[in-house]
């Protein structure tokens, strides 16, 4: 099969790390062609998709991640899968994609595009209010003061960021409250995510990753002594966990939807007991979850999307 990646550069991959390195590999090894798209590279001909894309074998040497080809166009005849796995935010160009990526007939695209613009991975899980912490999305000063004033110790993050870019932890009797309040909100003029802060947070948070729904492995993400925040991407490390009743709990009450949705390939990230985030666009952490046991869910995943593309190409015929 034909298995397009529209991702960020292929020079910003880290081959340690980066779940869609993982992806591409075992594509490859499967036996499929791997085509990368960048940003901005698809269009519409004459009412047809075509996609800009460059074939590209992946390596897994340290020094040479991918021999390139040459560049082609691919229209929706030429392609079986479709990846969306670029990071946020949720821009203008995102969503160009996305509405461009409606339109292909016949190819499986995971995760869809409608289902990647309903659901921002911060505001959609707080329908879920007996899986979330104490939430609030304002932008208004009186709202957050009021907040804050009540749940004593805050968590303050942007709504379309990623990687723990702009989170703070904040205290009702903090002097940096009101400028952080101020920079956050671009001065009151954009929502933020204000939620009461979990205890259990310096334990660490669990990512768990979903595969059309089910549960195929957790890390637990671990902050380092330094800050507050357990992103990977802000310093953090990883420890082995498991998926507890209460994880099952969540993930039952949220598997119904992402499927509706078309929701396939997910991470959600749990804290304490807490819901926190449904990360939607581009879930990672499965190459620690595979170092801690083993288990090769990238695999998993690329036999996942076969089966869907042939199941696609049956009910499109």
């Amino acid at each position: 099969m034909k298995i397009c990646f529209l991702m960020d550069p292929l020079e910003s991959i880290n081959p340690e790390k980066d779940t869609t390195y993982a992806l591409m590999l075992s594509a490859h090894q499967k036996g499929h062609e791997i085509y990368f798209v960048a940003r901005q590279s698809i269009s519409i001909l004459n009412g047809e998709v075509i996609l800009s894309a460059i074939k590209v074998i992946p390596c897994n040497i340290s020094d040479k991640l991918f021999e390139q080809e040459q560049q082609l166009t691919l229209t929706q005849h030429d392609i079986d899968i479709v990846f969306i796995r670029t990071d946020p935010p949720f821009n203008e160009a995102y969503l160009m994609d996305t509405w461009l990526l409606d339109r292909l007939k016949g190819v499986y695209v995971i995760n869809q595009p409608s289902g990647l613009r309903t659901v921002n991975e911060k505001v959609w899980a707080t329908q879920f209010t007996d899986c979330v912490p104490k939430t609030l999305v304002s932008a208004s000063k009186d709202q957050i003061d009021q907040f804050i004033d009540q749940m004593r110790t805050v968590i303050v993050k942007p709504v379309n960021m990623f990687g723990g870019a702009g989170i703070f932890k904040l205290n009702k009797t903090d002097t940096n409250r009101q400028v952080i309040i101020e920079t956050s909100t671009h001065y009151h003029t954009k929502e933020i995510i204000v939620q009461d802060y979990i205890h259990d947070s310096t334990v660490g948070d669990k990512r768990i990753l979903l595969l059309g729904g089910e549960p195929i492995g957790a890390i637990l993400r671990v902050h380092s002594e330094s800050d507050h925040r357990n992103n990977l991407f802000a310093g953090g490390t990883t420890k082995s966990t498991t998926i507890t009743d209460n994880d099952q709990r969540i993930i039952n009450q949220l598997k119904p939807h992402l499927i509706e949705l078309g929701l396939d390939f997910v991470g959600i990230d749990i804290m304490g007991d807490y819901l926190i985030e449904v990360n939607v666009t581009s879930p990672t952490c499965l190459q620690e979850m595979d170092r801690s046991d083993g288990v090769d869910r990238a695999a998993l995943v690329i036999d996942f999307a076969i089966k869907k593309a042939l199941q696609d190409r049956v009910l499109s015929s």
